[in-house]
């Protein structure tokens, strides 16, 4: 295996967890690992750390590099990729343009289904930081560009299935998703604020759109103790409008 991996054991009734590569040593508080030997290891092997801590290897996914990856900024919550990928029926063949690349989140998500994934982002710092997290990721299959999606996409000739914006812009770039996208495809436009959202609908009402909503997901985790059953304190509240468009 010569490839990221996390390695987890329960160690003292608290579960411990690395994203690591398979070079050089990692000092821990349950001992030293070495971890060139995971070259000579596969997932679902275990490694031990010098006091004899076994932890057990996984495969990376892209809940684990949410989790893992270094960010730029806020990204997409997973409650709300999800809502993008099951509203799109995003799929092995699919195409997908994706705007506002940040820390390559939402683009790892993606790309970690679609065939292919094109990602804008404007700023090169973010760029980088996004390249070196899909590169954690392992996956060949998006494409970083750098440039402002609201210029770039008026010079695209390619066709895409699915459209992604994650840009406070993304109204101006409305009106041009109509002539990169294929019959039947999917626009799905993320915005935090109510203000952002109307902007972007009032801009898709001018636009030859099939069917349009916009929706906000929220989530609530069961917490379970001695004394009861009840939704946790900590909890996910709004994070973003979603609108999906259909054209």
């Amino acid at each position: 295996m010569n490839t990221p991996a996390i390695l987890k054991t329960f160690h003292k009734g608290k579960m411990k967890e690395y994203f690591v590569r398979p070079e050089g040593e990692m000092h821990t508080d349950i001992g030293i690992i070495k971890l060139d030997e995971l070259r000579e290891k596969n997932f679902g092997d275990k490694i031990s750390t010098h006091l004899g801590v076994e932890l057990v290897i996984q495969k990376p996914r892209a809940p684990d590099l949410f989790i893992h990856a270094r960010r730029s900024g806020a990204p997409m919550m997973p409650k709300d990729i999800g809502v993008i990928i099951s509203n799109t029926g995003l799929c092995s063949s699919d195409i997908v343009l994706d705007a506002g690349t940040g820390s390559g989140i939402l683009a790892i998500y993606l790309g970690s289904i679609a065939k292919r994934v094109v990602t804008y982002e404007v700023r090169e710092d973010f760029l980088e930081l996004a390249r070196d997290n899909i590169a954690l990721a392992g996956l060949s299959n998006i494409e970083l560009r750098l440039g402002d999606i609201v210029t770039e996409i008026q010079k695209l000739d390619e066709k895409f299935d699915v459209v992604t914006l994650d840009t406070m812009a993304s109204a101006q770039v409305v009106p041009y998703v109509p002539d990169i996208i294929y019959p039947g495809g999917f626009l799905v436009a993320y915005s935090p604020f109510f203000e952002q959202a109307k902007e972007i609908r009032e801009a898709i009402g001018k636009t030859n759109f099939i069917e349009v909503r916009t929706i906000e997901t929220l989530e609530r985790e069961i917490s379970f103790t001695d004394r009861g059953t009840r939704p946790s304190t900590a909890r996910v509240g709004h994070t973003g409008f979603i609108t999906i468009v259909r054209f």
